[in-house]
């Protein structure tokens, strides 16, 4: 399971005073180290407008939402086995 550490490090700036002080190093560490081991994916800026205003309306982070079309452009153009949907699961509100 991946974590959203930029959505963790604004959890613990709203509630800095409340956060002991061995959770904000252990959470400030974890996200050095993301930082450094992350790359980046330079986009022009219309495509970067377009993922941002849709992760904005879906709620997702715009990592999210690039993981997303990534898997949805490869699943459609077969590159990946498509997932298979279970007709009689719960959709938690989601058809």
């Amino acid at each position: 399971m991946k974590t959203d550490y930029a959505g963790l490090l604004d959890d613990a700036a709203n509630c800095i005073g409340d956060m002991s002080r061995a959770d904000l190093q252990i959470l400030l560490r974890r996200a050095a180290l993301v930082l450094r081991n992350a790359g980046s994916i330079e986009l022009n800026d219309q495509v970067e407008e377009a993922i941002d205003s849709i992760a904005d309306e879906l709620g997702k982070t715009r990592n999210d939402m690039i993981r997303y079309i990534i898997q949805e452009w490869l699943e459609k153009n077969a590159y990946l086995p498509v997932r298979e949907l279970v007709e009689d699961g719960e959709v938690d509100g989601n058809a």
